[in-house]
Parts: structure tokens; C-alpha cells; sequence
């Protein structure tokens, strides 16, 4: 790539550590092949990661995709997109928390210029995007897949964190819930919102099952892990064998979703997939607030089960049973 002999040694090292994990073989002609959409998933990461560091992170991500649309001379498509144009909403997550991971690893080096961190980035992904017209990938096209992966970062973020206030402060603050019955709720709204999800999708002919769910589960355990929580192996430890009926928190769920419903109206969130991961990922931090550090509030053996439990069983009602009455 020319450019990268024009670019800093950070950025040309970022480039490098993105085509990397992105790669997926070499095609019959011996050029190497990459996931542009894992690409544009990490890119979305460090964009995140770097909005972070100011007062009001929606704006600067949104001046730094205007940046890069400058960049390439371009405005995002506006068209609309096929139901199935963007990954899972779980696997969005997964890819843009790697991608702000190493958007920190990087930025440390940049802390006494933040500015021409943000400079450089827009100029290498701009460059990233303009290379891939040479596969015939439009750059309108990619930008708006960027932008959409931007915005569903900022918003998981976002939302994770303001449904953490909001249980602790209309909860546990006033209704007396327990730490843990509000890890129960906050898990069991997202397992709900996953099977209104699965719902649609069978409708759409998208269905994948269980799969999802997985996916959404390990969204909550991953958060909660990078929080302080324990990795382990103990995550289903002393659940319930799978033939005993299942056994969903609704008196939970009923006394959280609306709630849950409001704010995501308000934050224009109002996709099932997109909320349930968002519960997820708040899910995980209240773990990692209950079960962290060397003095927790619940042991880590009993919390985790929990959460896994309250998640599973909520999904596994819902979609087997179509039970609607919470919603």
C-alpha cells in the first residue's frame, strides 16, 4: 500500500494489525484475502474508543465520520439496508469491543496529542475505504456500513451503562431490589428481547436458534469479564438439568421492561436484537459491580449461574412456549 509510506509508524502498524485479523486466505490468483467487514467492525471500535475521550462522545464520533466522509469526497449511502446487511447485533458488539481495545493499546502511545491521533485515524480508514473501490466495494457503501457500526458501538455503550444507573437508582434504590435480583432482571430482559428477535427473524426466513442466544450470552460474560469479574469454567455451574421445566423471573421482567422500553424509545434504539444486547452488556457490569474484585458482594460461583439462568430461561419460555404476557 503507497500510503503507508506517507503515514506515522503508529498508523502503518494499526493498518498492519488490521489486515492481520481480518485475513482470511489467499485466492486463486495469490492475493491475500481480508473480512471487510471485520475491518470496518474494528475501525468502528477505535472510532469509539477515541470519541470517548471527549466531553460529548455522540458529537465527536459523528464530526469524525464526517471527517473521513470529507476524506473521500463522499457522503454515506442513504438508501436503505437488507435486513441482513449488517452482522448480528452480538457479533457488532464482539468486533467493535476488539477493535476499542486496541484503539486504547494504540492511543496510549498518543496521549500527548490526541488530535493527530484522530487526524491520522481518519485519514487511514478514508485510505482503507478508497483501496477497496479496487474490489468493487463503492465507498458511499462502506461509509454507511461504517457509520452504522459507529452509531451501534456509541449506542451499546451508551445504553449499557445508562440501564446500569437506572436499575440502581429506581431498584435498588427505591423498590429495594437485591444486586442480585437486579442482575436476574437486567439478564432476563435481554433473553426476552432476544426471543422477540428470533421472532421477527422467523418471519424475515432468517432464523439461526440457539446460536444467537450464545452469541448474546457470551456479549454478557465477555463484558463482565473485562470488568474484573473471573473468567473460569463456572458459568453453568448448578443450573438445572434440561429436563426440568424452565423457569423465567417474569415478576423481574415485568416490574423492569417498561423501563427498559422508555429508554430505548427515548435513545431511538427500538430494534429487539439491538436492546437485547444492550441489557446484555449492562448485565455484565452489574456482574462485574456484584461479582468483582477481591471482596465481592456475591461469590462469582453463585452470580454467574445466575445470570446465565435468568437469561436462558426467559429465552427458552418466550420461544418455546410463546409466552407474551410481558409485553
Amino acid at each position: 500500500m503507497d500510503f503507508l509510506n506517507t503515514t506515522s509508524d503508529l498508523t502503518s502498524k494499526l493498518y498492519r494489525i488490521l489486515m492481520k485479523l481480518s485475513y482470511r486466505g489467499v485466492a486463486h490468483d495469490g492475493t491475500p484475502q481480508h473480512d471487510a467487514m471485520k475491518v470496518l467492525l474494528m475501525l468502528s471500535g477505535i472510532i469509539v474508543e477515541t470519541a470517548l475521550v471527549f466531553d460529548k462522545p455522540d458529537e465527536a464520533a459523528h464530526a469524525t465520520l464526517e471527517s473521513i466522509s470529507r476524506h473521500l469526497g463522499t457522503p454515506p449511502n442513504a438508501g436503505l439496508l437488507g435486513h441482513r446487511t449488517l452482522p448480528p447485533a452480538a457479533l457488532i458488539d464482539q468486533e467493535v469491543e476488539k477493535g476499542r481495545t486496541l484503539g486504547r493499546q494504540i492511543f496510549e502511545e498518543w496521549l500527548d496529542c490526541s488530535f493527530e491521533f484522530h487526524h491520522n485515524l481518519t485519514q487511514i480508514t478514508a485510505d482503507i475505504i478508497r483501496t477497496w473501490e479496487e474490489s468493487g466495494h463503492r465507498r458511499a457503501d462502506m461509509l454507511r456500513l461504517l457509520s452504522e457500526c459507529v452509531y451501534r458501538g456509541m449506542a451499546f455503550e451508551i445504553a449499557a451503562q445508562e440501564l446500569c444507573d437506572l436499575i440502581v437508582e429506581r431498584n435498588v434504590g427505591h423498590t429495594y431490589w437485591t444486586l442480585g435480583e437486579s442482575i436476574s432482571a437486567l439478564s432476563a430482559v435481554a433473553g426476552l428481547k432476544q426471543a422477540y428477535a428470533e421472532q421477527a427473524s422467523q418471519f424475515f426466513g432468517t432464523h439461526s436458534g440457539t446460536e444467537d442466544l450464545d452469541s448474546l450470552i457470551y456479549t454478557m460474560t465477555q463484558e463482565a469479564v473485562r470488568l474484573g469479574v473471573p473468567a473460569g469454567s463456572d458459568w453453568r455451574f448448578g443450573l438445572a438439568a434440561n429436563d426440568v421445566p424452565v423457569s423465567a423471573p417474569y415478576e423481574l421482567i415485568e416490574a423492569l421492561l417498561p423501563a427498559c422500553d422508555d429508554f430505548f424509545m427515548a435513545i431511538k434504539m427500538y430494534s429487539d436484537e439491538d436492546q437485547a444486547v444492550a441489557c446484555a452488556k449492562a448485565a455484565g457490569r452489574m456482574l462485574a459491580v456484584t461479582a468483582g474484585g477481591e471482596l465481592p458482594e456475591i461469590e462469582p460461583v453463585i452470580a454467574k449461574p445466575l445470570a446465565i439462568a435468568a437469561i436462558t430461561d426467559t429465552y427458552k419460555s418466550v420461544c418455546m412456549e410463546r409466552i407474551s404476557h410481558v409485553k
